[in-house]
């Protein structure tokens, strides 16, 4: 199995934890690329708005682009890129422009888009979501794939659409997330990769439901489900001293010794998931870097398995 983590974009000024800044950024992934981490993924959003003041998030494809150029050896990708923020041609040459930065390292997630409250403030037309991103993974895919892409659609349209320059691979994997028959039908038309999501530990039963349901869409479409790649983002694995309710207020935070943190990631690969992403719990007073740093051992576990 192999083991991402999450690099989080968004804070604000005036919040407990520092917010983000590139530097810090930069020093998570080279830790986590020193810790032997696969693969470093980044949120898209642009707002995060709140009860005490909005959060603010740094630009995910630019910040990818710098990730990119700083490490040498981990994979770099989106978990995942907003649909409705960008025009899907652009999309598609966003993703070969990162793969070229990367050197063959991104990993080109995309989603249909679960941030309601940012759309209106930036501008941007996002309903109908499904039937736009129906419209927008063609289009992406089309490019992705060599194509000279024709499209005509009610939301989106292409006019002789090529990718001329293309990074050191025909195309970076296609990774899509999505929980609902309908998207599913579309990742197993168009995706590598299907991802998907859950809070921590003993969540097997609702995602046993989502793993058989992304089967029959696998099998509606001809497609063998073997040959669908899953990945799975796990946003509650913490650290030693981080208290249970700072994860999650259900009790599904990993935690623990290496062995136990390991043992309970491992067990997703009975789904058939062949990689975790993680979203790393920390004390405030302990150094993003010293918590990643922590998990060298649990790393090593997972890919021992």
């Amino acid at each position: 199995m192999k083991i991402g983590l999450y690099i989080r974009l968004f804070g604000r000024p005036d919040a407990q934890d520092a917010a983000p800044t590139w530097a810090s950024v930069r020093e998570q992934a080279l830790a986590a690329e020193a810790t032997g981490f696969d693969l470093v993924v980044l949120e898209d959003a642009l707002l995060y708005p709140g009860d005490g003041g909005s959060d603010g998030v740094w630009e995910a494809v630019s910040m990818a682009a710098a990730v990119a150029a700083a490490t040498s050896t981990i994979g770099v990708g989106h978990a995942v890129i907003n649909s409705p923020y960008r025009a899907p041609a652009l999309t598609a040459k966003i993703a070969a422009t990162l793969d070229e930065i990367a050197g063959g390292r991104y990993t080109f997630g995309l989603g249909l888009g679960n941030t309601p409250d940012d759309y209106p403030a930036f501008g941007i037309n996002a309903d109908p979501r499904y039937s736009r991103f129906a419209e927008a993974i063609q289009i992406i895919h089309g490019l992705l794939r060599g194509e000279r892409v024709d499209f005509e659609g009610e939301y989106y349209r292409a006019q002789g659409a090529e990718l001329v320059l293309r990074g050191p691979r025909p195309a970076p994997p296609i990774v899509i997330a999505a929980g609902k028959p309908r998207a599913m039908r579309l990742v197993a038309r168009y995706a590598d990769e299907w991802n998907w999501w859950t809070a921590g530990r003993d969540d097997h039963p609702r995602l046993r439901e989502q793993v058989a349901e992304m089967e029959r869409a696998c099998e509606e479409v001809g497609r063998a489900p073997a040959s669908l790649r899953r990945s799975l983002d796990i946003f509650s694995v913490a650290v030693p001293g981080v208290p249970p309710l700072l994860a999650d207020s259900d009790g599904l935070q990993i935690s623990g010794s290496p062995d136990a943190i390991a043992d309970a990631l491992l067990a997703y690969g009975e789904l058939s998931f062949a990689e975790v992403r993680l979203n790393l719990l920390a004390p405030p007073s302990t150094p993003r870097t010293d918590a990643i740093a922590w998990m060298k051992d649990v790393v090593s576990l997972v890919h021992a398995a």
